[in-house]
């Protein structure tokens, strides 16, 4: 599919690091049946029933890595599921009647009855939207082969929201802005987004804070617009923001070097050395210490061990791998002891590569 020169030379390029993923959800409701939150139970699950050989028939979910219907997973599990990104923070609320479906590799999901019958998923790491979307746009025409979805010609894809009307499609990228935050230049460059027609979220959607300075840049309006349009407008914004966040960290070495180096070491130290840490300062740290990868005064083998550390550092990781709940105390402490771990031996940031005057 068609981009600009420029926003292919970014997709050919993953060494940025700039943008963390990437992924393209589409929202699909079948004809004929009200949408989910207007269901019974015994309804939503006869739907269930009906669209799931639909999904399992396709090539790219017959050998699934999840194949369940919600009730069957655990609280704890939902959660790390949400962490992971593969179901939303509201499906992880529904039980009967709904179901998730995920592709062997976790670039596709699917969850059934979440607030549409069907959405449709698609995720990668780093930045590859438009992998992403010819993905999520195999499986959505594999599925509209065998089942009836709800459309009009005069408006498209009819969702239960009005604001998924059209295409139903929400493309995202997710960005590590340390940049454009430490030079406090973030909230005019988040009003800037805003204005023409995206919307900047916090690292798990809607609501949610921007923890270590990752933020979720995706297009608001569905109607009125293809699906290559709303993809080229957010290829356009990306490739400003990747430009914008580097000329800032540029800007910070060059006149706050001090501050940088000081930012760096401090994070390093409380990493190398802290016995209790929240989940909000892990974040925050370990994107620290991503943009001492980034200027190259930590070792570039470090950056798939921090990336690692993101989510295996999250609340529901933690005690999923410990095998019981931990309370609040526990697993700050049960985080410290990771970090420590997993950065013993790592040298200390070469600050002299910033050449600080």
């Amino acid at each position: 599919m068609p981009t600009s020169a420029k926003s292919a030379s970014l997709e050919d390029n993953p060494g940025h690091g700039i943008v963390m993923s990437s992924r393209v959800r589409l929202a699909r409701n079948l004809r004929e049946h009200p949408f989910p939150g207007w269901l019974k139970k015994n309804d939503r699950e006869k739907l269930l029933g009906e669209v799931q050989p639909a999904i399992r028939n396709l090539t790219s979910l017959k050998e699934p890595f999840y194949d369940q219907p919600m009730d069957s997973f655990s609280p704890l599990d939902k959660q790390v599921l949400v962490e992971q990104h593969l179901i939303s923070r509201e499906h992880a609320a529904k039980n009967s009647g709904s179901g998730l479906i995920v592709s062997h590799d976790r670039t596709i999901s699917i969850m059934i009855n979440e607030e549409d019958h069907l959405r449709i998923q698609s995720i990668f790491p780093g930045y590859k939207l438009d992998l992403a979307w010819k993905t999520a746009d195999a499986v959505d025409t594999g599925l509209e082969s065998k089942l009836a979805f709800a459309f009009s010609p005069q408006l498209g894809y009819l969702t239960a929201c009005p604001t998924n009307v059209g295409t139903g499609m929400r493309a995202s990228a997710m960005l590590h802005l340390p940049g454009l935050v430490l030079s406090d230049q973030i909230n005019q460059v988040i009003k800037s987004v805003n204005q023409i027609g995206l919307a900047v979220r916090g690292l798990y959607g809607e609501g949610t804070e921007a923890l270590g300075n990752l933020f979720q840049i995706s297009n608001q309006m569905t109607l009125g617009e293809s699906e290559q349009q709303i993809l080229d407008r957010l290829h356009k914004v990306i490739g400003k923001l990747i430009e914008n966040e580097w000329n800032a960290r540029q800007k910070l070495v060059q006149e706050k070097g001090r501050m940088v180096a000081d930012q760096l070491g401090r994070a390093f130290g409380v990493m190398q050395h802290a016995h209790a840490m929240s989940s909000k300062e892990a974040l925050n740290l370990l994107s620290l210490l991503i943009l001492g990868v980034d200027l190259g005064v930590l070792p570039h083998t470090l950056k798939e061990k921090l990336d690692d550390l993101f989510v295996h550092t999250q609340p529901a990781h933690l005690q999923k791998e410990a095998g019981r709940k931990l309370g609040a105390e526990e697993r700050d402490a049960v985080r410290a002891d990771l970090l420590r771990e997993k950065l013993k031996g790592v040298p200390a940031p070469n600050i002299k590569k910033l050449k600080i005057s």
